[in-house]
């Protein structure tokens, strides 16, 4: 008798790799939320060296994609300093999909597996393709301004939804339970609503403002950075002022602790974020402070999202409640001859 080789294991991991991991490898509920935290933190970072990317005169260092030139997939020597720092700004995209991709594996082989968790981690994923590709659109049209400012905002909502997936692996599935009244919940939602405009108005300082990316002749929004400038500091203010109605309305209602610390956390940033903002203004936005200013953004953003978050509350599993069962698989391999 010659044993025959059986070829199911093999199988199972090419038509469903996840599904094969996780039938060997449960990580620890810690574990899946440092996944979810890398991602989130590589969102940020990404921002920020795209920043980095235009603040330097950059955006065309690869003046084509996908590939940095029409004959090599690489930066050349001749491309200089402005080619290696649009092209480590693409080798960066690849770290983010590597983070990703493990808060992906992880939630899909956490056990019990929660497919909430791992939807997002998907929607992540297809946020990153879309956005890889619009970045290759913004290249391909000479950073057009608006390309950019979608680019940019794109880019926000992939922060939002790391962060979603960082806060729901550190809580259960059962259904959300408001931590306060309907009116507060609603005011949160008018803050959010606010931050958001803010940051697409932003996008059009940028747009309209000196730093194009490239030195060339690159197209700018047709408007005085000046004067949209002042409408996103009144924006500002709208933020900053509906962050303090939120905060006295907290202490008014007496509502838990995390919810009045999350929105303290949201005014230490705004006071740094302001101070930057009008310290870039009258000194005619320099370089570094931009930079800082684009981080702050993403900070106030993240700040914004965890205090809306934190109004509420999901416990494990609803009362008398299963878990849910994971998808079906291939079974495990038995022995032949």
């Amino acid at each position: 008798m010659v044993a025959v080789p059986n070829l199911s294991q093999a199988g199972q991991a090419v038509r469903n790799p996840l599904a094969f991991v996780a039938q060997r490898w449960t990580p620890s509920p810690a574990t899946v939320r440092r996944a979810a935290l890398a991602a989130l933190v590589m969102s940020v970072v990404i921002v920020v060296t795209g920043g980095a990317v235009r603040l330097t005169g950059s955006g065309l260092g690869c003046p084509t994609w996908p590939k940095c030139t029409a004959d090599s997939l690489t930066t050349t020597s001749e491309m200089g300093l402005h080619g290696g720092i649009e092209f480590a700004n693409r080798m960066l995209t690849y770290v983010l999909c590597a983070a990703v991709g493990w808060a992906i594996v992880a939630a899909r082989a956490a056990g019990p597996w929660r497919r909430g968790l791992t939807r997002l981690g998907w929607a992540q994923f297809w946020v990153v393709m879309g956005n890889a590709v619009l970045g290759g659109i913004t290249v391909l049209t000479g950073l057009n301004p608006y390309t950019v400012a979608g680019h940019f905002l794109l880019s926000s909502a992939l922060i939002a939804v790391a962060l979603l997936t960082w806060h729901r692996a550190g809580e259960g599935d059962a259904g959300p339970r408001p931590l306060v009244g309907k009116p507060v919940r609603q005011l949160a939602w008018v803050l959010t609503a606010a931050s958001g405009a803010l940051i697409a108005v932003g996008t059009l300082v940028t747009g309209a403002g000196p730093h194009a990316g490239d030195s060339s002749d690159v197209p700018r929004v047709p408007v005085k950075w000046e004067t949209i400038s002042q409408l996103h500091a009144d924006l500002a203010w709208v933020v900053c002022g509906l962050t303090i109605a939120l905060w006295f309305v907290l202490r008014a209602v007496d509502a838990p602790a995390g919810p009045r610390a999350r929105v303290r956390d949201l005014v230490l940033v705004l006071l740094a974020q302001g101070v930057i903002g009008y310290v870039q203004y009258f000194t005619k936005l320099p370089e570094v402070l931009v930079g800082m200013h684009m981080l702050g953004s993403t900070l106030v953003w993240i700040a914004v999202l965890r205090v809306l978050l934190s109004l509420r509350e999901r416990p494990a599993t609803e009362p008398g409640a299963e878990p849910l069962p994971a998808p079906a698989s291939v079974p495990e391999p038995t022995a032949a001859a």
